[in-house]
């Protein structure tokens, strides 16, 4: 399975983003209301300027306290963002999210954020590919 495969099968295909000038108790409002794990941090809705998760915030008060929320997005997003293109495969996409230790995706398509992947969707789309591949060999076995 591909990467478009999977942002077809997504029910919802906004990408939900955010400034860089946003404070970061916003970010943390918009987070926990589509209870989503990040956002990604745009200007035009088209480039990927980085992007924050809920990791991010929550080491940020666990260092500074909750004071860290009147900050700016752009004090605590990851600014290097690893983004996929639309024709790679699921594997590759969790290969470079697990050995990230990062668990949300821009998939870009000619230097546009065409949508955002979370490493559940990916889990997801291999479980089905693995069950798939089982009923195959099944049906093989018994002579279908």
């Amino acid at each position: 399975m591909i990467v478009s495969q999977i942002l077809s099968a997504k029910p919802d295909h906004d990408i939900l983003t955010i400034s860089r000038k946003a404070a970061l108790h916003d970010a943390a409002k918009i987070l926990s209301e589509k209870k989503i794990g990040a956002l990604i941090v745009t200007e035009d809705g088209k480039s990927v300027d980085g992007i924050l998760s809920e990791r991010d915030i929550v080491r940020e008060i666990g260092k500074r306290g909750p004071d860290c929320l009147d900050d700016t997005v752009e004090a605590v997003m990851t600014p290097s963002v690893i983004g996929c293109q639309k024709s790679d495969s699921v594997l590759s996409v969790l290969e470079k999210m697990t050995s990230g230790r990062f668990r949300h995706m821009p998939v870009i398509d000619g230097g546009k954020m065409i949508g955002v992947i979370s490493i559940g969707d990916a889990v997801k789309a291999r479980i089905s590919e693995i069950e798939m591949e089982n009923t195959a060999l099944a049906d093989m076995i018994a002579g279908h």
